[in-house]
């Protein structure tokens, strides 16, 4: 009994002397969340209200998000609609006004970058158009950077006491990240004007940024779920002039991806899409090295 107490004793302790995290982080999407615990460390808890295996697009507002909302000193979200289905709502049910649009503690990350296919005519027959361009900004490295730039400074700004912690980690992190970014990049050349078959508008950044072609998409329409009559079509094309390689995110159905692979032999290939997509994609760098590393392999 004496040894149980003594045990419990010094894990009570342990606890106490534990500092309590400075600020409650909390993010859209697991990219973001994966930046700010690059920065914050553990001066912060930070917690994500989706995983790489869910469409940011579709998540429902759930009162374990409300409450994570409510507790919030800083939400940081891609922005330009991507969540509109249900951020809205969970903003007007936290009640938290530290973390509302025009606050410090609110960050649209998309805000911070240069946005690309960006709709001259608002459509909705066109399917799932987001007024302010495409959201997926994180494919592209150099877009995290610039996001981190301005994440450092409103860390800063909202916990001013660890502000000098804050930009000593975001120095390392971005430091190491354009090494990484030179490094991907030097990999990627054989990536230059490939076919590659998407299943979403998910790319467009990567795209542009590796020089891929983008040839063919599973969906008829951004946002549209494959029909028969799109996917034989694209069948016919891709027996015309064959992509490379059939692209999906860890969160899509793939068997659009399969039905196409198997009537044309081009290879279907997972990418993890954001942090977790993957058993290598634990973090920011894990991300790109099994990205660019599958990309790459899908070419032999």
């Amino acid at each position: 009994m004496k040894r149980i107490s003594k045990l419990l004793l010094a894990v009570s302790l342990a606890a106490f002397a534990a500092p309590a995290p400075a600020l409650n982080i909390f993010t859209c999407q697991a990219e973001w969340a994966a930046l700010a615990r690059e920065i914050a460390g553990d001066k912060a808890s930070i917690n994500s209200a989706t995983t790489a295996m869910q469409d940011s697009h579709r998540i429902e507002a759930r009162p374990s998000l409300i409450a994570r909302v409510r507790n919030a000193d800083l939400l940081v979200c891609t922005g330009i609609e991507l969540e509109s289905g249900w951020l809205p709502l969970l903003l007007r049910q936290a009640g938290n006004a530290k973390v509302q649009p025009g606050n410090p503690g609110y960050l649209e990350a998309a805000q911070y970058v240069a946005r690309i296919e960006v709709p001259k005519l608002l459509d909705r027959a066109q399917g799932d158009i987001h007024p302010g361009g495409n959201p997926h900004i994180h494919t592209d490295p150099r877009n995290i950077a610039k996001v981190g730039e301005v994440l450092v400074e409103r860390l800063a700004q909202l916990d001013p006491a660890n502000a000098s912690a804050y930009r000593a980690r975001a120095k390392s992190f971005l430091e190491r990240w354009q090494a990484a970014i030179g490094r991907w990049e030097r990999q990627a050349v054989a990536l230059k004007g490939v076919p590659i078959v998407v299943d979403h508008a998910d790319w467009g950044y990567m795209r542009d940024w590796l020089g891929f072609r983008e040839v063919g998409y599973l969906e008829p329409k951004p946002g549209i779920p494959p029909t028969s009559a799109h996917l034989a079509d694209l069948v016919s094309r891709m027996q015309r002039e064959p992509a490379k390689v059939i692209v999906y995110a860890a969160y899509n159905n793939p068997k659009a991806a399969q039905f196409l692979s198997e009537r044309t032999k081009i290879p279907a290939l997972m990418l993890p899409f954001t942090v977790g997509g993957s058993d290598a994609a634990k973090d920011l760098f894990g991300l790109f090295d099994d990205t660019i590393a599958r990309l790459l392999g899908s070419l032999k």
